[in-house]
């Protein structure tokens, strides 16, 4: 396997970082066949879940083939970690990997009709400080008539208006796992639907505290306008009239868990039971992710980088499955 030691840059790297400061320090700056080397690379780092990008840089440096797929055929073209910082940055602004996603699975899915759609989010750990929470109205001031809530607001808003109104910073989660005890942590919080065949389709990252519900209509949003799908399967989180019209719109069928709240448990139809046991796929890939692309190694800094992180890492898993698919 790769050798995990750091090596130092050669100076033509060191020449590479400085010609990408002297441009402004963007990857667009760079030529096109930089541009797509340094994206190969992270797409590699994804593939073979490298923690760090130092641990990317000496497996290129160390292994010739990994180094001429990227696009460097000598050891004297690899750019040094200043470079790649700065690339990753670029690509991160950019949306490179949600939108190299978001074509594969146009060019490859259009066509296509996924039966069910599985909605789930996961914990994100992050490296860096929680936002401080804003503090809670004191008492005795002027009662406040209620506004709507972010879900019936959402019904009547586009995509973009919804994306732009979820909270991004990093801040403290607590959700229950699968025996029911709940866990805490500090970051973000990835929402994820996934098609047949375990491919990921849609997914976006939030503040660890928000709801899983409050990022459904966004998520159906986007998926909508990616495939073509029946079947909406979701976890009691997901219990809400608002996230059953908007699939309602889309002409699909809404297979939500129940949540009893105050009443008593509605159960699944016998036929319904059997489809929403296809919501495991949601559940495969976040595993899939945390375990073998990237999940468990964010040590970028803010939500924007750590969407790009983890949409590498997405975008290799859903290659996956589609080539899995086509053979």
């Amino acid at each position: 396997m790769f050798s995990t030691g750091s090596s130092s840059p050669s100076a033509s790297s060191a020449r590479h970082a400085s010609t990408w400061r002297l441009t402004g320090g963007s990857a667009t700056a760079g030529s096109p066949k930089d541009r797509l080397a340094l994206c190969k690379a992270f797409i590699a780092k994804a593939v073979w879940d490298f923690p760090t990008t130092r641990d990317l840089i000496d497996a290129v440096r160390h292994r010739p083939t990994l180094r001429r797929l990227c696009g460097w055929e000598t050891l004297g073209e690899i750019p040094g970690e200043s470079t790649f910082s700065h690339a990753f940055a670029d690509f991160a602004e950019d949306h490179l990997p949600q939108r190299i996603h978001d074509a594969m699975i146009k060019a490859h899915y259009a066509d296509k009709i996924a039966g069910h759609i599985s909605r789930d989010a996961t914990a994100i750990h992050a490296r860096e400080k929680a936002a401080k929470k804003e503090p809670k109205p004191m008492e005795g001031q002027a009662p406040v008539l209620p506004e709507p809530t972010r879900l019936q607001r959402q019904l009547e808003r586009t995509q973009d208006d919804n994306l732009a109104d979820l909270p991004r910073a990093c801040d403290w989660g607590t959700k229950k796992d699968s025996k029911g005890k709940k866990q805490t942590w500090r970051g973000y919080k990835l929402h994820l639907d996934t098609i047949d065949g375990d491919i990921p389709i849609s997914w976006l990252v939030t503040s660890a505290s928000m709801h899983d519900s409050q990022a459904a209509i966004p998520l159906a949003q986007m998926s909508a306008g990616r495939v073509t799908s029946l079947y909406d399967l979701a976890d009691a989180a997901y219990d809400a009239k608002e996230i059953r019209q908007m699939s309602e719109r889309l002409g699909h069928v809404a297979l939500i868990d129940h949540n009893p709240r105050r009443g008593e448990k509605r159960e699944f139809a016998p036929a319904e039971a059997i489809r929403y046991r296809q919501r495991s796929s949601a559940e495969r890939v976040n595993s899939h992710l945390h375990d073998n692309h990237g999940g468990r190694h964010v040590r970028v800094r803010g939500a924007v980088k750590v969407a790009a992180h983890l949409s590498f890492g997405l975008l290799v898993i859903a290659a996956e499955q589609l080539l899995t698919m086509l053979c």
